[in-house]
């Protein structure tokens, strides 16, 4: 009845003002407007509960072929309707998913003599709005290439952010935090990419972009179903606090290239005075993606894996083979890491501790000349090392059950991974591989393409539908960040793409406060493959002469595979470094990689961090909280536990006297009787955490834990 009333008012909304439409989310806290002025500048604004969130705001494409600014509109007709549907993921945090929905539809007419016909759709979740423009087919001129999007977000003051250049080609930026109006002063001082060289507006930062107002709302703007479009870049204008898409060029200086029916990308604005609420949103995201393009979806495994890796990082062994080249024959220089016998280490360490995967890096012939040089034929993805026997560790492998996890680097040459994915992914099912993390580092090929560009976002699709086609599942590193389409792709299981765990490795790292800014940013659209699980915490281990390190404790690590989810999930330090702490490897072993449900306990972006998961088909709980480079006491609330039932919680805290910087590996392991009345006190270190497992209290555990 609720939905008849709304459509009832809409429909007189348009017909005693016929220009001015309003929607409202279905719990009523969330009001758009939409404004087409006597010139047919279409605006919109948003506010929530009351409160200004978005001021009037322009939306217009700025058309190449045929020359014209979509910005002069009179409206022909108005529809709305209602959605409230309830589907399941194929894998994720939550098992069941609600789409709860109001959606309007203007379709507008172009006065400006091109006769172009638009649709702009607006659908308002109580999460937030999205929306996109649309291009239906038209009666004469079908195709477009478009130049620019004026899409504004013009915020109601000058909120701090959470944000990170706008480079074309990286995301892999440590997060800056300051006031909207002093991202043009300090944006200069950050951008420090290779790709400083190509177009960049010094103005714009990445989405996702998280802000906060003087007056406690959170808003997060993003993008979701970035499908045949280029990444959406927001510039800062300070003086009026207003932000403008940014397209991402292509070579040419073209942003998009559509043929009708086309749309854009969904332009996303969650809000909230609760930031829990804002984590819990990226639901929406998933909302506004299309449904799995494959049919048949029981081949994808959620999973942990190990991995020749993390040695090359802190040096200990090398991506390639060979010191020199004498004619055609390399000549091993001895610290090679993917080695036959190297490779059978991480494999039985995975065999006894239940792992599924072992990834190996550098397992291929071409690292030697690799590296940011615009060659396109580096890789062919199918020939091994001589000291990489493949067939034997198949072998050894499955008797082992346990599977290789396949490394295609690109080297940015995507032309080149294109003409080979055929034979690539053959050669992993002829070998028992049935995923596979890809990279695109360097320089994208072809020539003068970005990362985040179209003709790229066209090709990670394509790796996805092509790996699809072979039952291989998808890890991208260096790619467009996320937006949702895991949902479409459920093959295309996690990606990189923000400044991971590596960085502590090798550069001055990522500062505590890094995993507790990125689930309100960059996770919003989709996993990452952070690589968390570092035991032995500083390089010196490695080699005296370092003084870098990871930036948290012990503890924050283990949490860490609570809060920063995906569903391939690896354990990154080396085997025996977890072999020296078996007790703090127990919750590596024992946490879950999927999930029926997930509670936000607390939140605050740049501060802290505590979220609760239950394992998928089973009744055991995990939980992760997080600080950074402050020490605070976090209360827990149990009441997500069913009542009446008693569980064991294993707490893995930092020690007393345990700080990120000066004792990071000082961790304390204690166990509890616990249930939906107990809260938990975590007393977290600077830069550190706590991780818990909460698994139903057996009658010989209640004996136990009782006396």
């Amino acid at each position: 009845m609720k939905y008849v009333v709304f459509l009832c008012a809409l429909l007189s909304s348009v017909i005693s003002q016929a220009q001015t439409l309003t929607g409202r989310s279905p719990d009523g806290s969330i009001r758009i407007t939409t404004d087409i002025s006597a010139n047919g500048e279409l605006s919109y604004t948003v506010t929530y509960k009351g409160r200004a969130v978005i001021l009037p705001s322009a939306l217009y494409i700025q058309l190449k072929e045929p020359a014209v600014a979509l910005a002069n509109f009179s409206l022909e007709k108005a529809d709305s309707s209602a959605t409230d549907n309830t589907w399941k993921p194929v894998w994720g945090e939550y098992a069941s998913i609600r789409d709860q929905h109001r959606e309007l539809r203007l379709s507008l007419l172009d006065r400006g003599g091109s006769g172009i016909h638009i649709n702009v759709v607006f659908r308002v979740f109580n999460e937030g709005v999205g929306f996109r423009y649309e291009f239906p087919q038209q009666k004469a001129l079908n195709h477009f290439v478009v130049s620019g999007e004026g899409t504004q977000f013009r915020m109601a003051g000058d909120h701090t952010a959470f944000w990170i250049p706008g480079d074309y080609d990286t995301n892999e930026y440590p997060y800056n935090h300051t006031r909207l109006s002093a991202v043009n002063a300090a944006i200069g001082k950050t951008f420090t990419s290779i790709s400083t060289k190509t177009l960049f507006d010094s103005n714009a930062v990445q989405t996702p972009l998280m802000m906060k107002s003087d007056d406690g709302l959170y808003i997060n703007l993003h993008e979701a179903a970035l499908v045949n479009y280029p990444a959406m870049n927001l510039v800062v204008d300070k003086s009026s606090n207003t932000l403008q898409a940014h397209l991402v060029p292509d070579a040419v200086g073209n942003r998009a290239y559509l043929q009708a029916p086309a749309t854009t990308p969904w332009r996303t604005i969650i809000v909230s005075d609760d930031a829990r609420q804002i984590i819990a949103s990226n639901r929406m995201i998933l909302n506004l993606n299309e449904p799995p393009a494959m049919k048949s979806t029981s081949w994808i495994k959620p999973q942990k894996f190990v991995g020749v890796w993390w040695e090359m990082h802190v040096g200990i062994s090398s991506w390639d083979y060979a010191a020199t080249q004498s004619g055609s024959a390399l000549v091993p220089h001895g610290h090679h890491g993917a080695n036959t016998a190297n490779v059978k280490r991480y494999i039985d360490f995975a065999a006894r501790n239940g792992i599924h995967g072992v990834l190996v890096e550098g397992w291929n012939v071409g690292w030697e000349d690799w590296f940011g040089k615009w060659k396109e034929d580096v890789f062919d993805f199918v020939t091994p090392y001589p000291d990489y026997d493949i067939n034997e560790l198949q072998r050894y492998a499955k008797a082992k059950g346990v599977q290789l996890i396949m490394h295609h680097e690109t080297s940015g040459s995507a032309t080149n991974y294109e003409r080979r994915m055929d034979s690539a992914f053959r050669f992993m099912k002829n070998h028992g591989m049935d995923a596979v993390k890809t990279g695109y580092v360097g320089y994208i090929i072809p020539r003068g393409e970005h990362h985040d560009g179209q003709w790229m976002v066209n090709h990670y699709r394509r790796v996805a539908e092509k790996a699809a086609g072979y039952h291989i599942m998808v890890d991208a590193h260096e790619p467009v960040r996320p937006t949702g389409l895991q949902r479409t792709f459920p093959n295309w299981m996690a990606s990189e793409a923000a400044r991971g765990n590596e960085f502590n490795a090798w550069s001055e790292g990522n500062p505590p406060a890094h995993e507790t800014i990125l689930p309100f940013t960059r996770l919003m659209g989709g996993p990452m493959d952070y690589t968390p699980g570092i035991f032995e915490i500083k390089m010196s281990h490695y080699d005296p002469a370092k003084t870098n390190q990871v930036h948290t404790t012990l503890a924050k690590q283990l949490a860490l595979y609570v809060t920063m989810y995906s569903p391939l999930q690896m354990a990154a330090d080396l085997p025996q470094n977890y072999d020296a702490r078996p007790d703090a490897f127990r919750f590596i072993r024992d946490v879950a990689v999927d999930w029926d449900d997930t509670k936000v306990l607390a939140a605050e972006p740049g501060e802290f961090l505590a979220i609760a998961r239950k394992a998928k088909a089973s009744p055991s709980w995990f939980l992760g909280a997080i600080t950074n480079e402050d020490a605070r006491t976090m209360q827990a609330t149990l009441s997500f536990l069913p009542r009446g039932k008693r569980y064991v919680a294993t707490i893995y805290a930092d020690a007393p006297g345990a700080h990120w910087q000066t004792n990071p590996m000082a961790y304390l392991i204690t166990k509890k009787l616990v249930d939906s009345n107990t809260t938990l006190d975590l007393v977290l270190a600077p830069g550190g955490g706590a991780a818990v497992s909460l698994v139903p209290a057996t009658v010989a555990d209640i004996r136990n834990l009782t006396h």
